[in-house]
């Protein structure tokens, strides 16, 4: 059996937003790749990299996960949600900031979901869907808990 899957709209990228989003996507495939199974040292390598850098904007969060998703097929798909994620955070952080970083759960059936905020919401995906799950791990601007 096949799923169809939309994939999100591509936009118009700079050369250097090409370039830092190829660095970003990299790196988050690198690091679910080596820690996907290891959630608690996910959440701390990425508190460690959100320390001390300024709350990401909705906006530039949004741009970012536009980026990842214009340049990485995989990312963009709906099985994609941890590397996307992952990525997303990274390339905001290489502007400086952070947006909030969670994984969740929900059941029946059992799903998994990973996602960014900010602003206080869940930055392109429906806030109806996210708030179906049960945060398990969050990474917040500033290396908090």
């Amino acid at each position: 059996m096949s799923t169809v899957i939309a994939l999100p709209e591509r936009v118009r990228l700079t050369r250097t937003e090409q370039i830092v989003g190829h660095l970003a996507v990299g790196a988050a495939h690198l690091v679910t790749a080596v820690l996907g199974a290891r959630p608690a040292r996910l959440r701390s390598l990425l508190a460690v990299l959100a320390r001390r850098v300024a709350p990401a904007t909705g906006d530039q969060a949004a741009r970012a996960r536009e980026v990842v998703t214009t340049l990485s097929p995989r990312c963009g798909s709906g099985y994609g949600c941890l590397p996307r994620s992952i990525a997303t955070a990274l390339l905001c952080r290489l502007d400086g900031t952070w947006p909030t970083w969670k994984t969740g759960v929900r059941f029946p059936p059992l799903t998994s979901h990973a996602w960014v905020e900010a602003d206080g919401a869940p930055v392109g995906e429906d806030p109806q869907y996210i708030a179906t799950f049960t945060t398990t791990l969050t990474a917040p601007p500033g290396g908090s808990r």
